[in-house]
């Protein structure tokens, strides 16, 4: 049976979720991953209040749309990250804004109320990040030494273990997407975050091959390192666009702009090699949704969601369940 495919709400999280649930299911979509901003899904709420989670799988319910996940990305990256100026400001309710201490503690007690919401929703996955007090040291000048990193990594898991416990009490898994600026970015350091937090099942992956294509990262050794903590997959490609002038880190261009050395596409418009992941997933045994996050900036995202879609479902296909060579024997 081919994997349910979902698309995740934040890029259309200006839309009412009874808009875009109907949209989706014109798009040909089987559920959706919502986010925790705009209308979607309020955690705090949630949380709480099992007559709002009711009502929110209901408007899934009426498009015969499922939930398999949530993703507070936007809370997650304020629990790490060093909250110091202005970017991370709108992540936070207004009456945090410029307060580093306030932005923190805020998204601790809502990445908590993520694994209540879940819970009160009957899901077992949260999607998210973690921020990252060391991602400013990634070039180690200034020096940095190892002692500064390895800092980095047990203040990740000084903050995240208690927020876990919460996870572990309501039968929910907290799943990171391996992302610059946050404490695992690629393969050696998503083992190191692992390792910083005991080892603990609760603590997997989002695993989004865009942003380890981009970084020169083969995205199905990512799966292969990791086959039992890729609790939820995210379709995302992506394309590197070295032209000599320019390099991975961007050149301070926004996304979309001309001279970028790299940039998201469209789901079969970029270098992913998507046929591999499909082939790392099944040996992986991962039979959870394939979650379209589209952002391409050079096209119409409803555009985008549609053929997403469709191209979800001709890449995917399962795994054989005898040896090709098997009739020989018979």
């Amino acid at each position: 049976m081919a994997r349910p495919v979902t698309l995740c709400t934040g890029q259309f999280a200006d839309l009412p979720l009874k808009v875009l649930a109907e949209k989706a299911a014109g798009w040909g979509y089987d559920g959706l991953e919502l986010a925790c901003w705009g209308d979607h899904m309020d955690v705090a709420k949630a949380a709480k209040d099992k007559a709002y989670c009711k009502k929110q799988l209901a408007i899934l319910e009426k498009n015969d749309l499922q939930l398999f996940a949530i993703s507070n990305h936007l809370a997650g990256q304020l629990v790490c990250d060093p909250n110091d100026d202005s970017r991370t400001d709108m992540f936070a309710p207004a009456e945090c804004a410029g307060n580093a201490k306030k932005k923190r503690e805020w998204a601790v007690e809502a990445m908590k109320n993520s694994a209540r919401a879940a819970k009160n929703l009957g899901i077992k996955v949260v999607n998210g990040f973690t921020g990252s007090s060391i991602w400013h040291m990634l070039y180690s000048f200034p020096p940095v030494s190892d002692e500064m990193v390895d800092a980095g990594f047990a203040y990740f898991a000084k903050m995240w273990n208690p927020i876990l416990d919460v996870f572990d009490e309501c039968g929910v898994k907290f799943a990171l997407e391996v992302h610059p600026t946050e404490i695992a970015f690629d393969i050696i350091t998503a083992k190191r975050a692992v390792e910083a937090v005991g080892g603990r099942e609760t603590f997997g992956f989002n695993f989004d091959p865009s942003h380890l294509h981009w970084q020169m990262v083969d995205p199905a050794c990512f799966i292969n390192e990791f086959p039992n903590r890729i609790y939820h997959v995210h379709m995302k490609d992506a394309a590197l666009q070295l032209d000599g002038r320019s390099g991975i880190l961007a050149s301070h261009l926004n996304f979309g702009q001309a001279g970028r050395g790299w940039d998201f596409r469209s789901l079969g418009r970029g270098g992913v090699d998507f046929e591999e992941i499909i082939r790392a997933l099944n040996r992986a045994n991962y039979d959870g949704p394939l979650s379209v996050e589209w952002e391409d900036s050079g096209m119409d995202r409803e555009h985008g969601a549609l053929e997403a879609c469709e191209f979800v479902r001709s890449v995917d296909f399962e795994p054989s369940k005898r040896a090709f060579d098997a009739s020989f024997d018979e």
